[in-house]
């Protein structure tokens, strides 16, 4: 009996806390008013699915159409230094949404829920879990980590880690030159802004290993073939990649 008046107590006192203090979704501004319900509704978290549909085998990129899955034009130019990459959806909607509140907005809760979500979306690619040895989350420079609390691709390495039973290799790949933001750049100038921005501190963290590297959001794939090339250079058997969303 004096569990159920507890039960009720603790309810009531909820009710009451959303009443004086209301807490609202901080995408669509609905109430959170569900057990667990923290900064985004579960409406949203339910409006998250993955892409399906045809592929670079390669590189990842999202073809358009009917078809299936084959090499795409640039790869067949030039192989990337990765076997292959993997995104979980399009960089919109929803998706865009939460990248943008989790890595801008500082709300680095956030990262759990996003990596439960790549884990799901990703779990039948063997090709890029098959064998791996350990997660690479793309390094922040110190600076750039500082200002934003965290570095958003170690939290989700992290989780992802944990869901996948495999280790992360922190402090093996570094951030040496904090240059401009990719995203404040266009296409032809990615590349060049991370050349040199690289490099492996610990060379024994990588060699002979099969590595993933983790990101956010992949858009001409420069930042992940620069840290690809540093990895490989620096011993690592294969590299793989895989990241949130696609632009």
């Amino acid at each position: 009996m004096r569990a159920g008046l507890w039960a009720r107590a603790g309810s009531l006192a909820r009710h009451v806390e959303l009443l004086v203090f209301p807490s609202f979704c901080r995408l669509c501004s609905r109430p959170l008013g569900r057990p667990g319900e923290k900064v985004v509704c579960r409406e949203c978290w339910e409006a998250l699915a993955p892409r399906r549909g045809p592929a670079c085998v390669c590189c990842g990129r999202f073809f358009e159409g009917a078809g299936g899955d084959h090499v795409c034009g640039r790869c067949l130019e030039r192989v990337p230094p990765y076997t292959l990459h993997r995104s979980c959806g399009r960089y919109d909607g929803v998706l865009r949404d939460l990248i943008l509140l989790f890595k801008y907005g500082r709300v680095s809760a956030l990262g759990r829920p996003l990596a439960r979500f790549a884990a799901a979306a990703l779990e039948a690619e063997e090709g890029l879990w098959e064998g791996a040895d350990g997660l690479v989350p793309v390094p922040l420079h110190p600076k750039r980590k500082r200002e934003r609390g965290f570095n958003q691709s170690q939290v989700l390495a992290r989780e992802l880690a944990r869901i996948r039973g495999l280790a992360v290799v922190d402090n093996g790949l570094v951030k040496v030159r904090n240059v401009p933001p990719q995203a404040s750049l266009e296409a032809a100038g990615r590349a060049a802004n991370v050349r040199g921005a690289y490099a492996v501190r610990r060379r024994v963290r990588v060699e002979g290993r099969v590595l993933v590297l983790v990101d956010d959001v992949f858009t001409t794939g420069s930042t992940l073939g620069e840290c690809g090339l540093v990895l490989k250079r620096a011993g690592a058997r294969e590299v793989r990649a895989l990241t949130l969303a696609q632009a």
